[in-house]
């Protein structure tokens, strides 16, 4: 059985489910349905959570598991919460250590963060 996706692959807008049905009995439910809010995730992004659980919450054994480091793991948590439609914690601080900035630089050119998430990190959008 293939997993649900929540996202078109040809225009990326929201699909909806429109019947449901029972392996059991086969008695099927037409309707409008919704997926909720993590069928918005890109699979990547689901893989993320699924890890983050996993590893109860706790952003230290997250790096350790997938490899990268705390400001890269920062981004793609708040990466997932902007795409669950909610704002990312307090105001970001536009002041980035110089140890940071470094690190964050050293991410971007060993491929563990994309541009953008090194753009934000670097204009204090992410912690």
């Amino acid at each position: 059985m293939n997993p649900v996706i929540g996202q078109c692959p040809i225009c990326r807008h929201t699909l909806h489910v429109t019947q449901l049905q029972c392996r059991n009995c086969d008695t099927s439910i037409n309707g409008h349905f919704t997926l909720g809010r993590l069928y918005q995730l890109s699979a990547e992004q689901l893989e993320f959570v699924e890890i983050f659980l996993r590893c109860e919450g706790k952003i230290n054994r997250v790096e350790q598991e997938i490899g990268l480091s705390y400001p890269a793991v920062r981004a793609r948590l708040n990466d997932v919460i902007r795409a669950l439609g909610y704002e990312v914690g307090e105001p970001p601080s536009r002041n980035v250590p110089e140890e940071v900035r470094r690190d964050i630089l050293s991410e971007l050119q060993a491929g563990k963060l994309s541009a953008e998430e090194a753009l934000q990190l670097l204009r204090g959008d992410s912690e």
